[in-house]
């Protein structure tokens, strides 16, 4: 299985990103039931007993619910290709909930992540360099605010590859804050 683990966005910011929506040439924008922001990936898990232990980590883990804010759009830059985003503003409550994730697959036994983390909504995704078009894009919609949204769980998602668009699975949810009192069930029980 190919897991990662994100925050969920409300049907509100979905609507909000969605409207940012442009025909761009050569750029596939990604549908807005897909839109999260990505905690961390953790990669291709295949053992029961790793999916487990991955399970009862991630809901042993203590944080508390915060707000994450919309902080404009930018891009992405990767070999071959690039990614529009909306950026999120990187709160205590994140960057915490976020390095106490990583804490906790690092004692599971997954590699620690390479890359800094940068908060932010993938939208779609176009191949070379971002051109005139795309800048041009972003000039536009840079100061692109929301209402926060207050974070009360993340999510253990599946990954599946697909050869045009993103689709995932939730496997888990973990509470955070006060919500952790409230025992919910994790996909691994169910099974």
């Amino acid at each position: 299985m190919r897991l990662f683990t994100a925050l969920e966005i409300s049907s509100e910011h979905k609507r909000l990103l969605s409207s940012l929506r442009r025909q761009l040439p050569g750029f596939v924008w990604y549908p807005p039931d897909t839109y999260h922001l990505t905690l961390r990936f953790i990669g291709d898990i295949r053992s029961r007993p790793m999916l487990e232990e991955l399970d009862h980590a991630l809901a042993r883990l203590s944080s508390d619910a915060f707000q994450i804010e919309p902080a404009g759009v930018g891009v992405i830059s990767q070999p071959g290709r690039f990614r529009l985003v909306a950026t999120i503003s990187p709160s205590t409550g994140l960057v915490t909930l976020q390095s106490r994730i990583e804490a906790t697959l690092r004692r599971c036994g997954i590699a620690m992540e390479k890359r800094r983390f940068q908060p932010h909504i993938s939208l779609g995704v176009g191949q070379g360099d971002a051109g005139p078009n795309i800048i041009r894009w972003v000039q536009q919609n840079n100061l692109m605010k929301g209402k926060a949204l207050t974070a009360e769980h993340f999510t253990l998602f599946r990954s599946y590859r697909t050869s045009d668009v993103p689709h995932y699975e939730v496997c888990a949810e973990y509470p955070l804050g006060d919500a952790m009192l409230l025992g919910q069930e994790s996909w691994m029980q169910r099974e």
